[in-house]
């Protein structure tokens, strides 16, 4: 009566599980993945994204609240009016230094 001695190996059902596990896992992963995006709707920051930055194609996006705005560069140097606010400095270790106008006076 061998047809009775049934062996699990070689049930093809076994297969299609383990194929439903890992779907399961690469969704909880991409899951995760949206939930920590900076642009998420669902979170309540502030957030600014620089893309291409020190290039003629730079692009900024800015969310505020529920609110995205969107900056394209046209690659023109910008005018504007204005006066010199102070000096910023970069330092070996990389860290920038702001120096404010009035302050290099005094």
């Amino acid at each position: 009566m061998r047809f009775l001695e049934h062996d699990d190996a070689d049930d093809p059902i076994l297969s299609v599980v383990n194929l439903i596990d890992l779907f399961l896992v690469v969704i909880g992963i991409l899951l995760i993945v949206i939930v920590q995006n900076p642009l998420n709707p669902f979170s309540q920051d502030n957030v600014v994204v620089v893309e291409n930055p020190g290039e003629a194609n730079i692009r900024m996006l800015i969310k505020e609240g529920q609110e995205l705005k969107q900056y394209r560069s046209s690659g023109e140097i910008g005018e504007g009016q204005g006066a010199k606010a102070g000096v910023t400095y970069r330092l070996d270790d990389g860290r920038m230094i702001y120096v404010p106008e009035g302050a290099a006076k005094k």
